[in-house]
Parts: structure tokens; C-alpha cells; sequence
């Protein structure tokens, strides 16, 4: 089997896992991430549809008068910021319930890369391992939730909220993306999360680059849909070229 080894950009790793999820062999594996992101996702997603047009006017009518020539500006960035993080809430939540399956879909990928089995005591150790990827889980989330929210407290500040806001929620989203997918390859080897963090750290420009793509389409309605396991898929593929050494 020939396994490209070259390294990538963090959007090339992205595509690539595109790439790897079709690949035979892998497919099976992106199943239940797909059908878990589709159910909570999707539902999610026509409730925020139902309601957008009520939030996005309670939010522009919050802005000052002196700068309301902005608005034209400021409504399809605030827009994709409740795009952003009302898709980052619930894929968050999907990520957790299908935490176990994204663990073994990047085990897999691993093993079609580098020809080497990543564990060899099969789906015996998956169900065994659930409650400590559910941990882990949790972990992540107690790095990234503070955060979260006093981000969200900015977005409701008149005027900073909605200039200033949007950009560091843009970024932000980007880091906790590639966190969020990075770490299930890395959690397969045990690897503590605070060295994957500071690893991420050595190569911020791909692991930013990663995570912005990630939170890019994970704002497009129906590709957003199959984000989850391409993210999985790409971020492995990141862990061998980049990280695994």
C-alpha cells in the first residue's frame, strides 16, 4: 500500500482528510461520527434558522446610534458568529457523544498511514477505554469552556461586542477546533493533554491553519454535517507527519 508521507499546510491536512475518509477500508469507520454529527447538528441547526432573524435584529439594535452606518458591515459578521457558535456548541456535544468512535476512526486512519497497529487489542479495548475518552472529554471542555464564555460575554457589549468580537471568536474557534480533533489521535497513544497543547504550541501557524478551515465550513449548512469526521481524519494525518516522532 503506498501511504503519502509528505508534509502539509494545516488547510492541506484538512483536504487530506477528506481524501482519507474516502479511502476503502476507513469508510466504515466514519459512520457513527457522521450519523452522530447529522442527528444533533442538523436538528440544531433548523432550530437556529427558525430563529435568526429575531437574534441578529435584538443584537443590531444594540449598537449606538453614532455607529449604525456599520451595520452594513456588521451583519454578516454577526451572522457567521451565531453560525459559528451556535455549530461549535453542538458539534462540541457531538464530539463528546461520539468521542469513542472518533477515537477509533483516528486509530484507524493511523494504521492505514503507517502501516502499524496502534492497538492491538482490538474493539475489546475501545469499549473499555469509553470511560476514559469520556474523561478526557471533559477535560477539554474544562480547558475550553472559560474561555468560551467570556468570549460570549464580549459579543454582548454594544458596539466592542459586535466590531471586536467576531474576529477574536474566529480565532479562538480555530485553536479550540484543532484542540478538540488533534487530541483524539494524540489520547490514543496517552499522550497528557497538556503536552498535546504545548505540541499544538510548536506549530501554531498548521494547527491554526487547520482550525480555521474546520470552524470555516463548520458554518455552511449540509457540509457542515460531514465536518466531523473529515476533521478527524486530517488532524490523524497532522499527529503522523508532524507530531508522532
Amino acid at each position: 500500500m503506498h501511504v503519502s508521507t509528505r508534509q502539509r499546510s494545516g488547510f492541506g491536512y484538512f483536504a487530506y482528510g477528506l481524501e482519507l475518509a474516502l479511502t476503502p477500508g476507513i469508510r466504515r469507520f466514519v459512520l457513527l461520527p457522521l450519523l452522530t454529527n447529522v442527528i444533533l447538528v442538523g436538528g440544531a441547526l433548523f432550530y437556529l434558522f427558525s430563529h435568526l432573524d429575531t437574534w441578529i435584529g435584538q443584537l443590531m439594535g444594540q449598537l449606538p446610534e453614532f455607529l449604525s452606518w456599520l451595520s452594513y458591515i456588521l451583519w454578516p459578521l454577526l451572522v457567521l458568529t451565531i453560525l459559528a457558535t451556535f455549530s461549535y456548541f453542538f458539534s462540541t456535544l457531538a464530539n463528546f457523544i461520539a468521542a469513542p468512535f472518533n477515537g477509533l476512526l483516528a486509530e484507524k486512519v493511523e494504521e492505514h498511514l503507517t502501516n502499524q497497529k496502534v492497538n492491538e487489542d482490538g474493539m475489546l479495548a475501545v469499549v473499555k477505554d469509553v470511560p476514559r475518552v469520556l474523561a478526557r472529554e471533559w477535560r477539554k471542555l474544562v480547558y475550553l469552556l472559560p474561555k468560551a464564555i467570556g468570549l460570549f460575554l464580549l459579543l454582548l457589549i454594544p458596539g466592542l461586542g459586535q466590531t471586536v468580537g467576531p474576529v477574536l471568536w474566529f480565532i479562538f474557534t480555530a485553536w479550540m477546533l484543532a484542540i478538540q480533533y488533534c487530541d483524539y489521535p494524540f489520547d490514543n497513544h496517552k499522550i497528557h493533554f497538556n503536552d498535546m497543547r504545548y505540541n499544538l504550541k510548536q506549530k501554531q501557524g498548521k494547527a491554526y491553519g487547520f482550525g480555521s478551515l474546520v470552524a470555516f465550513f463548520t458554518t455552511i449548512p449540509v457540509l457542515n454535517l460531514i465536518v466531523m469526521p473529515v476533521a478527524v481524519c486530517g488532524a490523524t494525518a497532522m499527529w503522523v507527519h508532524e507530531f508522532k516522532k
